[in-house]
């Protein structure tokens, strides 16, 4: 190839022929005078500059274009990403909608008891868009044609316990005779019938209802006096102390409301209607007053309770909500009172917010070896009512994991050693629905470790320790090292924020109160029977709907305290009410005759005897369910 090139024309030549035609050029430019030769040149070199000119101006175009172009694409991919973050943030929406439907649904229609399943792989209930339901209804299709193959003509049913129908037998009972017409003592034919003996006949019980009936109590009171000399004055006998002033109330009618709110769970408008009905129509004010002049006789006797209460090695320990409606003009408060400056703090905060209530706290203390059930009211769920009562306390306090349970164990310098309830745990696995195969291993060993609980129930001491120690302690090493290998997963790794995540968590930060029970054969694996005292509560609460005063939810926690302790007891409630009152209206201070046991000592006849048999049974029942369960299908 050739290449040549005039400098100053700026003319190429890559070809033989283009060579040949540009020198052919440059010998006619020499034949050129100078200046057309100069103007040539610059006519050449203005041509060339604006033929750069114009190619840098096209390539500024299209470099704007491209650049264009590359802001278009820069924008685009801008959308694509927020447009994908958006399709990302609302799949998490839905997944979490969906999971919040599906615990809905499972919490609508599941059984609401908290009965331990069989087996942790049992399928739960289902509408049938699951894989898992329809393999369920083929297997059972199968089996309904096999069980027809095997007995086409017979279907066996189990047969039917047949119920007793016969009444009570504690209830007391009176005979009566039937009247016979002659008709039936004299035959036509034969004459007079002789009467057989009374072992032969026939005889059938029923039940009658006496309305409650009201009589008033007139009380004379006699006047003595020396005849003709008035110095000596007028001698009569002392008048009896009463609930009302003047005695206008017995302490049977205040029993009698006490055990209707408190035990039968009647406002006090229902209980107009009840006492109407007998010819007494009480004003709500009324049945007030002599349920604030009745707290202040039993106030005594409650602060006996709770220092009795306290001396227990173990008390368990739960709360619930209660609407309490506060004071728009704040009265003065004893800032100098711990449960005083709180009530002005949360009444006040209330008043900022503009509040119509505020959600007070009804609490629950109940004993394991002293059988008493003490509750207080507070304003708030602050730690405050617990750490009074646990002010002095020394022993363990078995109750959830909320946190003012162990900062009232930490300030208390090693006098409390906190226990954590396992209900609280097991719940937290059975409603999560993250993870099914992990899952179901948690509630297995849940599953065992309350059947060797109910085998041990009824052992010595010792006994139940050592079978703790020998069956359940392993479960427990096992489940601690599963916490610690999970971290370390490669596969199938537990999501942080999945409700399965918080179960283990749960477990994790408390694993040492969960598993105090082992090394002390009194105490519970969890703290039902405590939280089972809120339904007392709730139940109460659902019919008088909230609490007019501080006052007022203080008298209804010592009611409770009363009537609760008297129901743990089997106590007749109004009998022993009605007693209680008596004895402390008269200036009886002895107490310790007025704890529901020792009153029960002296009261045989007031001990409900068939709830003792009723509980008794139920248990017994169910340990044989249980036992049962565990030969035909033995614990993994």
């Amino acid at each position: 190839m050739f290449a040549f090139f005039v400098a100053q024309t700026g003319i190429w030549a890559t070809t033989f022929s283009e060579m040949c035609y540009v020198i052919g050029i440059m010998k006619d430019l020499k034949s050129l005078p100078k200046n057309e030769l100069v103007r040539l040149l610059e006519e050449s070199e203005q041509k060339h500059a604006l033929e750069l000119e114009s190619k840098d101006v096209e390539l500024q175009t299209k470099d704007a274009d491209l650049e264009s172009q590359r802001e278009t694409m820069r924008e685009q991919d801008m959308a694509l990403q927020i447009k994908d973050q958006a399709i990302e943030q609302l799949q998490q929406e839905r997944d979490e909608y969906k999971l919040a439907f599906n615990k809905l649904l499972e919490k609508r229609f599941r059984n609401r008891s908290e009965r331990y399943i069989e087996n942790p792989d049992q399928l739960r209930l289902d509408f049938g868009d699951t894989d898992e339901a329809a393999d369920a209804a083929e297997g059972l299709a199968d089996a309904v044609d096999e069980l027809e193959q095997i007995i086409p003509e017979h279907r066996r049913r189990k047969r039917r316990k047949k119920r007793d129908e016969g009444l009570p037998a504690h209830l007391p009972r009176y005979e009566t005779t039937a009247e016979a017409t002659d008709q039936e003592r004299t035959c036509p034919i034969h004459g007079e019938r002789t009467l057989l003996p009374e072992s032969m006949w026939d005889q059938t019980e029923t039940l009658e209802f006496e309305r409650p009936r009201l009589k008033v109590r007139v009380t004379k009171y006699p006047k003595y006096a020396c005849e003709n000399v008035p110095d000596c004055g007028i001698a009569s006998p002392e008048r009896q102390p009463g609930i009302i002033e003047g005695n206008k109330y017995d302490t049977s009618v205040a029993a009698e409301i006490i055990t209707n709110k408190f035990s039968y769970h009647l406002p006090l408008y229902r209980q107009q209607d009840y006492f109407g009905g007998c010819g007494w129509v009480p004003s709500r004010s009324t049945q007030c007053n002599i349920l604030a002049n009745t707290f202040e006789i039993i106030e005594p006797l409650l602060g006996f309770f709770t220092n009795t209460l306290q001396g227990d090695d173990i008390v368990g320990c739960d709360d619930t909500g209660v609407t309490l409606l506060y004071p728009k003009t704040l009265p003065a408060f004893d800032m100098d009172d711990p449960k005083e400056r709180r009530m002005q703090e949360v009444f006040q905060e209330a008043l900022d917010q503009q509040k119509p209530s505020i959600n007070g706290k009804m609490w629950a203390y109940r004993g394991l070896d002293i059988k008493l059930n003490v509750f207080d009211f507070t304003v708030s769920r602050h730690r405050d009512g617990p750490e009074l009562f646990f002010a002095n306390y020394q022993g363990k306090l078995l109750g959830d994991c909320w946190h003012g349970f162990e900062a009232i164990a930490v300030s208390s310098q090693g006098r409390i050693e906190r226990a954590a309830c396992n209900a609280h745990a097991r719940r937290k696995f059975q409603e999560s629905t993250a993870y099914p195969d992990d899952r179901k291993q948690w509630m297995r060993w849940y599953r065992q470790l309350y059947d060797i609980e109910d085998r041990g129930k009824n052992m010595s001491l010792d006994d139940r320790l050592a079978l703790r120690q020998r069956e359940a302690k392993p479960i427990w090493d096992a489940m601690e090292r599963w916490l610690e290998e999970v971290q370390y997963r490669t596969t199938n790794v537990i999501l942080p924020k999945s409700d399965f995540a918080s179960a283990l968590q749960y477990v994790r930060n408390h694993f040492v109160e969960l598993r105090r029970y082992l090394d002390d054969p009194r105490l519970p694996m969890d703290n039902n029977e405590c939280e089972q005292l809120m339904k007392q509560v709730a139940l109460g609460r659902k019919a008088w709907l909230f609490a007019g005063s501080v006052s007022g939810g203080e008298r209804s926690a010592g009611f409770l305290t009363l009537v609760s302790s008297a129901l743990r007891n089997d106590l007749d409630v109004w009998v022993y009410v009605k007693d209680v009152l008596d004895q402390l209206l008269r200036g009886s201070t002895d107490y310790e005759s007025l704890l529901p046991w020792n009153w029960a000592a002296a009261h045989p006849e007031a001990i409900r005897q068939y709830r003792i048999d009723e509980r008794r049974d139920r248990s017994s029942r169910r340990t044989a369910q249980r036992a049962k369960r565990r030969e035909r299908k033995p614990s993994t």
